[in-house]
């Protein structure tokens, strides 16, 4: 049974190379726009289980591995910006609000599907518009929730973090994941490749 990473994502597929196991990676080339009245947690599940789900139908043998963040704050879903422009905005709105990432994750396997949502709490600071453009002229947040990576300098925005699994708030939570894959049999600790 190989290792498939429903993904695409370079952020992905480097915290799952910190595991050390051999995988490959397929995009699942899903739709993932939130339903209406769908909560951020909901999409979050619905979206890593439905990565996972559309790689297995072409690799049913498989061990998949899907993943998906929303973040929320006020209750309104939060995405990725894509523009300098957008980032912006988002930053301004952010600024001294606390905002939850919610870190979905999926392992399918022929036998079981496991799934959880991993929240990060992240309070952002009271940020200035010097700081956000500052912010903004030195990286490049436009695929992330938010506009702040939390893995570069965009944990300088932040005033605080909470979280059970500290990895989660990059995307793919390795803590859950370590549990998940134990669960299907695999122990990383014992099978990586050194």
């Amino acid at each position: 049974m190989r290792i498939i990473l429903a993904s695409s994502s370079p952020y992905r597929r480097s915290m799952l190379e910190r595991l050390q196991l051999p995988f490959s990676t397929v995009s699942p080339n899903i739709d993932e726009t939130a339903w209406p009245d769908e909560s951020a947690h909901q999409t979050a599940l619905r979206l890593s289980m439905q990565k996972a789900q559309a790689v297995a139908l072409r690799h049913p043998d498989d061990l998949i591995i899907g993943s998906d963040q929303v973040a929320s704050c006020n209750g309104i879903h939060i995405g990725k910006p894509g523009t300098i422009d957008k980032a912006r905005e988002q930053l301004r709105f952010l600024s001294g609000k606390t905002v939850t990432f919610h870190s979905g994750l999926c392992v399918h396997t022929a036998r079981q599907t496991l799934v959880d949502d991993i929240t990060t709490l992240c309070r952002f600071r009271h940020l200035s518009d010097k700081e956000i453009d500052a912010y903004l002229a030195r990286d490049t947040p436009f695929d992330t929730a938010g506009s702040a990576k939390a893995e570069g300098l965009g944990i300088l925005l932040m005033e605080s973090m909470q979280s059970d699994d500290p990895t989660a708030i990059i995307g793919l939570p390795l803590i859950a994941l370590g549990k998940m894959l134990r669960s299907t049999g695999i122990n990383p600790l014992i099978q990586a490749t050194p």
